[in-house]
């Protein structure tokens, strides 16, 4: 046999309180979560019916209702992992931003090793582009076409070159 809910008359007044204050679908149902089954009896799966959302969702309402006014809990996410500040992270880029904007080409794999040296630690590559990703660093493409080409020669090419490749006509 399943358990009855059992409301304080504080939990009926919040609800009474968010129905009328209610200005989305969603704070209304919230509301109607508690107010049916507390003053009209219902249960769960008639609730959720009458509400078009699941039974789960009808006692995460409930739940929503009675913890409004208490602090929400820290929920999870942000940086739990990580081997330097972000503060450190910048420190640690300023001597590569020197050399970059001095013109020199810049790889991964140095930062990389300098990276691992600095943590004491073994850390994957995904790791450093990761940071670099994260203070707006990118990859600079190079030129598409090469320093030597002569585009004379090469629409000369495409035009003589025999069309093997081509549909007949």
């Amino acid at each position: 046999m399943a358990r009855t809910a059992n409301f304080t008359d504080e939990e009926i007044m919040k609800a009474r309180q968010l129905r009328e204050q209610a200005t989305t679908a969603k704070d209304l149902r919230k509301a109607l979560s508690v107010l049916l089954v507390a003053e009209a009896g219902l249960g769960a799966d008639k609730t959720s019916d009458i509400l078009g959302i699941s039974e789960r969702t009808v006692f995460r309402n409930r739940g929503s209702v009675r913890n409004q006014d208490e602090e929400k809990q820290n929920t999870r996410g942000g940086r739990r992992h990580y081997g330097m500040t972000l503060e450190e992270e910048q420190e640690f880029l300023r001597n590569w931003e020197v050399k970059a904007i001095e013109g020199g080409v810049l790889s991964v794999l140095p930062i990389h090793a300098t990276l691992v040296e600095r943590l004491g630690r073994s850390i994957p590559m995904s790791t450093t582009y990761r940071l670099l990703a994260r203070h707006g660093w990118r990859k600079v493409q190079p030129d598409t076409k090469h320093p030597k080409s002569k585009p004379e020669i090469q629409e000369e090419f495409k035009k003589n070159f025999p069309g093997w490749w081509r549909p007949l006509v």
